[in-house]
């Protein structure tokens, strides 16, 4: 039986009994109810598989889009491979969005090896793969979610990673469908959050660090993004987003916060030219602060390596 049809029955009580009560505070109660139900049931079905050669698996994630999640990806990547010396892939998740191709400098159709698996691209030490690099540059994917779904699964498991200890994936904004896909297929060794210090911003970050809770992956830390503006002559900071707000949200959850990243002009430049800053400016504040939290991941992954006896396994 298909987890839609087992499912059915439970959707269509949730229906009537969003009906029978009126009350939002009682409609509420019910739908936390039945959607917790059915990821509990859901924790007992089916179990992620590790994919072959990569030894951790991270998701760089966030509640909101506009936060700077893909660049932070990038950069964490590139840092890894170049600061920390580790064989590292990067993932672009984002189907209806990539970014990859651009942030990373990468055009044309991945070559196919002899077992039919698609080849990564490579650029500044790290091996990508994305949907943009299999559709014209300015083409809408116009899919539903069976598509998105199917598309992941070539993404990941139809690709020729290698060996790597680290594969990076970027994740599309929102706690949705692909999400959950990727939490189902994929073994991930953690979590980075990423927010600007802006509330509204915050309260999507802290449900996505709830989503992954939730499928009990470990958060490995919160990353701060544009955390302020500091002028190039005067070096005067301003908050354009306010202050410390993702720092608080690290520490009202329980999650270390790994890193802030300052609003610079050069962080855009050099993203849109396909070069990290990282790269084309390792000794801006911007690099250093990419570089300590890439540092700071590879801590988390070691200390979650030695405190358990495997990786978390997620069900769902």
């Amino acid at each position: 039986m298909s987890w839609r049809r087992s499912l059915a029955p439970s959707l269509d009580r949730l229906r009537s009994d969003l009906v029978i009560f009126k009350e939002p505070r009682f409609r509420w109660s019910v739908f936390r109810f039945y959607a917790d139900a059915h990821v509990h049931r859901a924790k007992e079905g089916v179990k992620s598989a590790p994919m072959k050669g990569i030894k951790d698996i991270i998701a760089v994630a966030s509640g909101k889009g506009g936060v700077g999640k893909s660049t932070t990806a990038v950069n964490l990547a590139v840092a890894l491979a170049k600061r920390c010396k580790l064989k590292v892939g990067l993932l672009d998740a984002d189907v209806y969005g990539p970014s990859i191709p651009t942030l990373m400098k990468l055009e044309g159709k991945p070559e196919v090896n002899e077992d039919l698996k698609m080849i990564p691209m490579r650029n500044h030490d790290v091996w990508c793969m994305s949907i943009g690099f299999l559709i014209d540059k300015d083409a809408p994917v116009v899919w539903r979610g069976p598509m998105v779904m199917s598309a992941l699964e070539k993404l990941t498991r139809g690709v020729a990673w290698g060996e790597l200890d680290v594969l990076v994936i970027d994740m599309p904004p929102g706690t949705g469908d692909a999400q959950l896909t990727i939490s189902q297929r994929l073994r991930l060794s953690g979590a980075v959050i990423v927010s600007t210090p802006q509330d509204i911003a915050l309260i999507d970050a802290r449900r996505g660090a709830n989503m992954f809770r939730k499928v009990e992956i470990p958060i490995l830390g919160v990353v701060e993004n544009m955390s302020c503006f500091q002028c190039p002559r005067c070096q005067e900071k301003t908050y354009v987003f306010g202050h410390g707000g993702a720092r608080k949200t690290a520490e009202e959850m329980e999650m270390e916060f790994l890193g802030e990243i300052p609003l610079e002009v050069e962080i855009r430049s050099s993203s849109d030219l396909g070069t990290p800053i990282v790269v084309s400016a390792p000794l801006s504040e911007s690099a250093k602060a990419y570089n300590e939290i890439a540092e700071k991941v590879v801590l988390r992954l070691t200390d979650l390596r030695n405190n358990a006896d495997q990786s978390p396994i997620v069900s769902l």
